[in-house]
């Protein structure tokens, strides 16, 4: 054999060797394609929601009409039955719009809750890239001196000796998911970062409720103020004509005393509004991470229109609502847990290998005699555990069932909130009609009794009396419309706001 045929059998020696490391390393891609991942494939557990709500008795609820084919509710389009984006703008309020727009970009919960979320995303690429190989490169390089005076060789002597030695290396390892351990995980990640968003928007969605609500309740605070304010007014005057009466020997020393004490009373119902409505003030202000120092809101009395809130039908409740798609997100991921659990009963496959460059010398450094590579496959099987792995994977089945009943029950908690707003907008309403009448009521018996008074007719006790009852009622009244619009902001949570799962990340 001559010198050129011995390094052409080389090469080709080299060159099927490498052919045969590259199927080795790519059969296991081949292999993937037709391995499905182990344990069960996850499903939404099964939840029927009733055709209608029961406590859709209030005007100010919009629900679809009923299907004009017969039988149970129309389907809703995306337009119809449902609030979009920006709830709060339903209640025409430019003081409310500019208080929510700010906890977008400065409320520190809402912020916090976003980071966690980008947090769980971020494990979402940590655990895909463990279906990749692992790839490591390397260089060295060194010089050595043996010493002369060394034990001697088989030769008798020793010799000084100088070498160098550079080296250019890259390694791979990879652990092919045959089982699905690695992909089970990546599903599980993935559907924890859901989880993840969908705990973002309901944080989002709690501040801009409690927002809401705080905000109306301030501005039925500043009716109640402007109320009693008017009434102090009206008290001072009526004060000061028992006192003029008094005088002109009409009245008596116990009608000034009684008009007194309705007055003072009265001033100290006017104190007390303002220590509640500057508690809301504050709360209002941390919402919207305000200087508190300086932060007002002007007075204003809630005199709005309450806005008619459209609900849908209850099927689109379980889509609606992120704290339901938290507990669906994170049944998902119990489920896929149970397949990471399965896998370990399956052997461990990984595959390594090395090539790279080494000489003594610069010049020859990258060149094929200077070339090396090796492969290596290994695979290890857990023969013995005291059934650790059967107990890991009936505890991660008893963990997807716990969490599938978990979701089960935050579906019912959240038709319960539903038809509570609901039965709670409908007595309000009907409470507000019956206190209306009330007042009027009061109206004419004050009316009456201060013109009795006048013509000397009954005492002015039978008019405080009268007065008492008037404000009384005026103050139920107003406290009554306040709840509606409470009640209103509670119904608009419960059905989700502007939100539905098509918004949670891919």
């Amino acid at each position: 054999m001559t010198a050129a045929s011995a390094a052409e059998g080389n090469r080709f020696r080299r060159k099927n060797a490498r052919t045969v490391g590259i199927a080795i390393l790519l059969s296991p891609l081949l292999l993937l394609t037709a391995c499905k991942p182990v344990g069960p494939n996850y499903s939404r557990p099964p939840y029927q929601a009733p055709p209608a709500y029961k406590e859709t008795g209030a005007s100010s609820v919009v629900v679809p009409p009923p299907n004009p084919a017969g039988g149970g509710w129309t389907k809703a389009n995306p337009s119809d039955g449902m609030l979009k984006g920006k709830w709060w703008q339903i209640y025409q309020d430019p003081e409310l719009n500019r208080l929510e727009d700010r906890i977008a970009t400065n409320n520190v919960q809402l912020q916090q809750a976003v980071e966690t979320y980008l947090a769980a995303r971020d494990q979402v690429a940590v655990a895909r890239a463990n279906l990749f190989p692992v790839l490591f490169a390397g260089a060295s390089a060194g010089r050595s001196r043996l010493s002369a005076n060394r034990p001697r060789t088989a030769s008798g002597q020793g010799t000084a000796a100088t070498n160098t030695d550079l080296v250019l290396s890259g390694q791979a390892s990879w652990e092919p998911d045959f089982w699905g351990r690695i992909r089970r995980s990546v599903e599980a990640v993935h559907a924890t970062a859901q989880a993840s968003a969908a705990d973002m928007a309901n944080v989002d969605l709690s501040l801009h409720a409690e927002m809401a609500t705080d905000y109306f309740e301030l501005r039925g605070l500043d009716a109640q103020k402007q109320l009693l304010t008017k009434t102090v007014a009206d008290m001072t005057h009526q004060l000061d004509r028992t006192e003029q009466r008094l005088r002109g020997g009409v009245a008596t020393e116990a009608d000034v005393a009684l008009a007194r004490t309705q007055l003072e009373t009265t001033r100290a119902q006017l104190v007390d509004v303002g220590v509640a409505r500057a508690q809301f003030e504050h709360a209002i202000g941390t919402l919207g991470n305000y200087d508190l120092s300086t932060f007002s809101i002007p007075h204003s009395p809630l005199n709005l229109v309450l806005p008619r809130v459209p609900i849908g039908v209850p099927s689109q409740l379980l889509e609606r609502r992120p704290d339901i798609a938290t507990a669906e997100r994170l049944t998902d991921a119990a489920n896929a847990r149970i397949g990471i659990a399965v896998s370990a009963f399956y052997p461990t496959i990984s595959l390594g290998g090395a090539a790279g460059f080494e000489s003594a010398h610069p010049g020859t450094w990258i060149q094929g005699p200077s070339a090396l590579w090796s492969l290596g496959a290994q695979a290890t099987e857990l023969l013995f555990d005291a059934g650790q792995r059967r107990a890991l994977t009936s505890a991660a089945r008893h963990a997807y069932l716990a969490q599938a009943a978990a979701y089960r029950n935050t579906v019912f908690q959240a038709f319960n909130d539903v038809e509570n707003q609901l039965s709670t907008l409908q007595i309000l309403e009907q409470e507000s009609s019956v206190e209306q009448r009330a007042v009027a009521a009061a109206q004419s018996s004050f009316n009456i009794s201060n013109q009795r008074y006048k013509g000397g007719v009954t005492s002015y006790l039978e008019v405080l009396t009268a007065e008492a009852a008037l404000l009384q009622n005026q103050r139920t009244a107003i406290d009554i419309e306040t709840r509606r619009f409470a009640a209103s902001v509670g119904l608009v949570r419960a059905v989700g706001g502007g939100w539905d799962v098509t918004q949670l990340p891919k």
